[in-house]
């Protein structure tokens, strides 16, 4: 398989590293220097690419995958906006993307437990949720895209905290409203925690990756399930697939 890398800061470098372990052939690496390669002939015959980017290259990066018609696994969150435009493009057949806001499997074990205990909790009045997340200072998004599918989980299924909204710590949470925080802080990988409190008791569940070895490894195989494949895909998908399992994720 041949796999072009979009973006080669920590993240792209560690794929590579990763998908060299794989003995998978590296096309091309497109950087901020290079955007010139979109172009490439090595580029136009890439298997599947991995995009893991600054927040306003994202977009760019996609639509140069669509356009030389290479399958792209994206990585980079703080572009929301404009997701259901390329999740339209790729559903009517001009592109082919799979797209999550973290790629870690642990981190999707976790986001299956969050949405198994908000189900549990929604009849337990007692209890209010909150989310925090922790990053390296070099993140520049915040919410982390991971904190905002996790926050937008919950709200979807609980039936008393139907939106989220970002507070700064210390704030006081609005009545029915789940609060999200943010750190950053130091070189953290990322560390999520969903907190159900009570005046009785706390539930916390907490997610804590040691590195970011487990994203690019996820990332990979990511990649390597979507080569071939067309239309718009989560991590879900592949996850369903290759553990043969319906309904736990999503």
């Amino acid at each position: 398989m041949k796999l072009a890398i979009i973006g080669h800061g920590r993240m792209g470098k560690l794929i590579e590293e990763v998908a060299r372990s794989r003995h998978l052939e590296i096309s091309c690496i497109i950087d901020i220097d290079n955007i010139e390669d979109f172009n490439s002939k090595q580029f136009r015959e890439s298997d599947v690419a991995i995009q893991f980017t600054r927040p306003d290259a994202a977009v760019g990066g996609i639509m140069a995958c669509f356009a030389a018609k290479v399958p792209v696994v994206v990585g980079t969150t703080g572009w929301n906006d404009s997701l259901p435009a390329i999740k339209d493009m790729a559903e009517r057949g001009e592109g082919t993307i799979l797209y999550s806001s973290n790629f870690s499997i642990g981190m999707n074990i976790f986001m299956a437990l969050n949405r198994y205990m908000t189900r549990i909790m929604d009849g337990f009045e007692t209890y209010t949720p909150s989310l925090t997340e922790i990053h390296h200072v070099h993140k520049l998004d915040h919410p982390s895209g991971t904190a905002v599918t996790l926050a937008e989980q919950l709200t979807a299924i609980s039936s008393r905290f139907k939106r989220w909204i970002e507070k700064e710590f210390g704030e006081k949470p609005d009545e029915g409203v789940l609060p999200v925080y943010h750190r950053r802080e130091g070189e953290v990988p990322g560390i999520h925690t969903v907190t159900w409190e009570s005046e009785c008791d706390s539930i916390i569940m907490t997610h804590d990756a040691k590195n970011r070895l487990g994203f690019a490894r996820g990332a990979v195989s990511a990649a390597q399930w979507l080569a071939g494949k067309k239309g718009f895909f989560t991590i879900g998908d592949f996850l369903s697939d290759v553990t043969a399992t319906t309904g736990i994720f999503e």
